[in-house]
């Protein structure tokens, strides 16, 4: 009873101080600006961690909400709510100790030479000001990147050049794209009445038989987490609920991974990949550690069969066209995939302003990949810029645990700074009063320890369906490769623990519940 009461009183407190936030220091002349672009993963976990009692923040998004994008996967199954896992960025900033400004623009420009950027409001609505300038001491670039179509035909589809858009033809050009991304809410919504309009059409009187195996192929292109996540959701949602709903069709439903490197994950350890490979093979309750050593033998493809899930590594895509895509497998042949559903999640490419921002750094920036960083997570060839998340080219992962991490790191490096010009200026004031040498040297030496920055390291995680997940997690010297029944729950915990609030807590903990008590609704919205 007494664990209870405190439970609920922490929560009681807990829900009113994040609704209620209290004064913030104002702007202050004096002090450096922080301009941050995008509230994704690496600048919300940036402004989360940051004190910017010295600093003025600026926030820039052309959206004003952050999205737990790990989760994604989750809505277009309905095992999650949308709203669940948005939070609007100034239940964040509102919370800081000074005042941050918090705009929705887009960012057209950035000049690291002037260290200004120039951002337009792309809102229906707009008022008399709708394009200004900002400078800026230190620019947090967080802005992420786009899909990457790799140029292939018919993966995102395009009207001819003479052709004119009205408001209702919209649709027909968003029809036109025969993949669908999963990035933003917006795609997950897309892709959840894509895949019921395939069910619902393949149990419609009087089908074809061929029809319906092209309708209930849902193909996965691109095997990073968002690929393997997502194909591990659909699963559990054919098992646990097509299967009770539609009982006729559901053991058609057949769900294809394709990859074109030798291995899906490739950012986990060789080790973990063996485990991943047996895990979606056997799909059977255990607990896997780094403890043994499995290879990838032949029987695997057999039991993908049987299991309704079938990787094709080695296999690019060639074309995709309205109804089948055409790939080259490992053998150099043509080959065709039927589909009704086909998720896009090969990786990223940079945007625009990435692109027109490496442009005027010059040689320094010389990767298609992305922006290039330093081990501090300074960007090449410009003074005052912190790039992180996947609008850089690193060794680790595009993925929004990596950046998520970023900013925290960035978050104690920026304290560092902080505390390292607060110790120069001490420093100045000593010597200009003729302190004693020991003082002076005490000093410096601060000064030197303030200067002295960690790099970076960062811990992956992957959900890959039947209640099992996959982590590989950095120890001492080596890596601790964990996979199973047991991982799961610290894949669930870990990714709990990392929403940022209460409210945003408790309604991911109530859809799950639901979903194991209540099951996902089969409707199509």
């Amino acid at each position: 009873l007494v664990g209870v009461l405190g439970a609920g009183t922490f929560v009681v407190w807990t829900s009113y101080e994040q609704r209620n936030p209290g004064e913030q220091l104002p702007h202050d002349p004096s002090l450096p600006n922080v301009v941050v672009l995008g509230n994704g993963w690496g600048s919300t976990a940036f402004l989360k961690q940051l004190d910017n009692e010295g600093y003025n923040v600026i926030v820039i998004s052309p959206r004003n909400y952050f999205l737990f994008t790990p989760l994604l996967p989750s809505v277009t199954v309905g095992t999650l709510a949308a709203r669940s896992i948005l939070e609007p960025t100034r239940f964040l900033t509102r919370h800081l100790k000074r005042k941050v400004e918090v705009y929705e623009a887009e960012v057209t420009s950035v000049d690291p030479v002037k260290k200004t950027i120039q951002l337009s409001d792309t809102s229906e609505i707009k008022g008399a000001v709708a394009d200004t300038e900002i400078g800026y001491d230190y620019l947090v670039y967080a802005v992420g990147a786009e899909n990457n179509t790799f140029g292939i035909k018919g993966v995102k589809g395009t009207l001819p050049s003479s052709t004119r858009l009205s408001s209702s033809a919209k649709v027909t050009f968003i029809l036109l794209d025969h993949a669908c991304f999963l990035k933003e809410v917006s795609d997950a919504e897309k892709i959840r009445v894509r895949l019921m309009d395939c069910i619902e059409s393949a149990n419609f009187a009087g089908q074809t038989e061929a029809e319906i195996d092209r309708l209930l192929s849902f193909v996965v292109v691109g095997g990073g987490p968002t690929g393997v996540e997502y194909a591990g959701e659909l699963h559990d949602f054919l098992v646990e609920d097509l299967s009770k709903w539609f009982p006729d069709i559901a053991g058609r439903i057949k769900i294809t991974l394709i990859e074109a490197l030798p291995n899906v994950l490739p950012m986990f350890s060789k080790q973990l990949m063996s485990v991943l490979r047996f895990e979606l093979t056997f799909f059977k309750k255990h607990f896997l550690t780094h403890q043994f050593s499995l290879a990838c033998s032949d029987y695997t493809m057999s039991t993908f069969k049987e299991n309704n899930i079938d990787i094709a590594t080695k296999t690019m895509v060639q074309e995709v066209k309205e109804k089948v895509i055409i790939a080259k497998n490992e053998n150099k042949e043509l080959v065709e995939y039927p589909y009704g559903l086909l998720v896009w999640a090969t990786g990223n490419t940079a945007r625009p302003v990435t692109r027109d921002l490496m442009s005027k750094i010059g040689e320094a920036q010389n990767s298609r990949r992305g922006l290039l960083v330093d081990e501090h997570l300074r960007l090449l060839g410009a003074d005052g810029i912190f790039a992180l998340g996947d609008c850089t080219a690193t060794n680790y992962a595009p993925t929004a645990q990596a950046a998520s991490q970023q900013g925290k790191y960035l978050a104690r490096v920026f304290q560092q700074l902080a505390k390292k010009d607060g110790l120069l200026k001490e420093l100045e004031v000593a010597k200009s009063s003729n302190a004693e040498p020991s003082r002076l040297d005490s000093l410096a030496n601060a000064v030197i320890r303030a200067s002295a920055i960690r790099p970076f390291h960062y811990t992956s995680l992957a959900y890959i369906g039947s209640d099992k997940a996959i982590a590989d997690l950095p120890v001492m010297s080596g890596n601790l490769a964990a996979a199973g029944f047991a991982t799961y729950y610290f894949w669930r915990s870990a990714y709990l623990s990392q929403l940022f609030s209460l409210r945003n807590r408790v309604l991911v903990l109530t859809d799950w519940t639901k979903c194991k008590v209540l099951g996902r609704d089969v409707s199509r919205e």
